[in-house]
């Protein structure tokens, strides 16, 4: 197999943001997902609404959707796009202490969402974190991937476990 050329680099080896202008429009999606592990008395009262702060999955769910709309002012590179969805989704595991966070992001456009999905679940993550640290400090954000992937010249991507 051969190795693929890093697109975001010039001839000069300095950065630079890849030229999607001839590129054609296709539907894209992205599917991410991570975790965010904490003591069972923290997922107690994240799941009683108990957080001083206040409902803390639904205001991790909409800062991992702005996260997604605001992905190219965070990553240098990210080209900025409009989004058709965005959605997360919360599920909390109380037996391993720990929310399984996942983003699902669509658009129509040139380049792909699969950034925005990351980001969505990575802002989520740090949400619930800042919302509950003042309870537990050791809270852990852990396992952000790509699930999947569909459009583009690359076509569809899915994790195999």
């Amino acid at each position: 197999m051969q190795a693929k050329e890093l697109s975001h680099f010039n001839n000069e080896g300095r950065a630079r943001m890849v030229d999607v202008g001839d590129k054609e429009d296709t539907r894209r999606m992205a599917i991410a997902q991570g975790e965010i592990i904490m003591q069972a008395e923290t997922l107690k009262l994240i799941k009683g609404r108990k957080i001083a702060k206040g409902d803390v999955l639904a205001v991790a769910q909409i800062a991992g959707i702005m996260a997604a709309k605001q992905t190219s002012q965070i990553i240098p590179m990210c080209h900025p796009l409009m989004l058709t969805s965005v959605d997360l989704n919360f599920e909390i595991k109380e037996k391993a202490r720990k929310i399984v966070i996942k983003s699902k992001v669509e658009t129509i456009g040139k380049t792909g969402v699969e950034m925005e999905a990351l980001t969505a679940v990575a802002v989520a993550g740090l949400t619930i974190y800042d919302m509950c640290k003042a309870v537990d400090r050791g809270i852990t954000i852990k396992n952000i991937y790509l699930i999947e992937k569909t459009g583009g010249k690359s076509g569809h991507y899915q994790r195999i476990e």
